[in-house]
């Protein structure tokens, strides 16, 4: 792993694993960017994401698979989690926004909001902010494309192909039924024309108890009126024209139908 830093042998270390490992070999060092929010809990890091450690104004010597950032962190920017010291969610977010390419950079921060209740919008009065960080011009476009609720990147990655092409649900709605019994929160929701989004991974197509799940969710929002709209991982990741396609077709096809309903 590192100077003085062993692990069992066999053991396949996760990104988590690989961060604590380089933290332990570079004594105060803070662990930042994607390792961190993967530390604090935020699902928003590929498998492949490089260690980055914040190391002062100290010259390091490089480590393999690391990257040393100097720079000077203050008191609020750095907390204890689990054992490892790590940037805190806020910086983890302002850092991110910074350097990720724009979609990613939103996923991060979704993340990170959503799990630690953050509204996006701190990142434009970050104190760092005013030294002018490289990247820093990114942040605005960024907070204006976040949102906290968010609930997983398929989800934000979804949000951005629908608003780039002028579909506008609002996430995470909440529907109770006529009695104002809670019925479900849909991933996406057009609540003029009651249609629902609902983002389904590979696991809800092979897991029975879990389609089972999507099927008695689908037919609850039915009763309360709603129609749902299927949204997969090809969708957002294969297909992603076709995916907006499908969801403008089916939004206009909505209205017509309760539009006639009311004639």
């Amino acid at each position: 792993m590192g100077y003085d830093t062993y692990v069992a042998a066999g053991t396949v270390l996760d990104l988590r694993g690989r961060a604590t490992a380089a933290a332990l070999g570079v004594p105060g060092s803070v662990v930042g960017g994607h390792a961190a929010a993967d530390i604090l809990g935020a699902d928003c890091a590929p498998r492949n994401a490089i260690i980055e450690l914040v190391v002062g104004r100290r010259r390091v010597r490089p480590r393999n698979g690391v990257r040393l950032r100097q720079d000077v962190l203050t008191e609020e920017e750095v907390t204890l989690f689990d054992g490892v010291t790590v940037t805190s969610p806020l910086r983890t977010m302002f850092d991110l926004a910074c350097t990720l390419d724009h979609d990613e950079a939103v996923v991060a921060v979704d993340a990170l909001a959503h799990r630690y209740r953050l509204d996006p919008a701190q990142l434009l009065v970050y104190p760092a902010a005013r030294d002018n960080p490289r990247g820093g011009r990114r942040i605005a476009a960024v907070v204006a494309d976040a949102d906290a609720r968010a609930e997983s990147r398929p989800e934000t990655l979804a949000r951005l192909l629908m608003r780039r092409a002028g579909l506008t649900p609002t996430p995470q709605l909440e529907v109770y039924d006529a009695w104002g019994v809670f019925v479900g929160r849909l991933d996406f929701a057009w609540e003029d024309c009651k249609l629902g989004g609902e983002y389904q991974g590979d696991h809800h197509r092979i897991d029975r108890d879990q389609w089972l799940r999507d099927a008695s969710r689908t037919a609850d929002f039915a009763s309360c009126g709603w129609s749902i709209l299927p949204i997969t991982s090809d969708d957002v990741f294969r297909r992603p024209a076709e995916f907006v396609r499908r969801t403008w077709a089916a939004v206009d096809a909505r209205r017509r139908e309760l539009a006639a309903r009311s004639r």
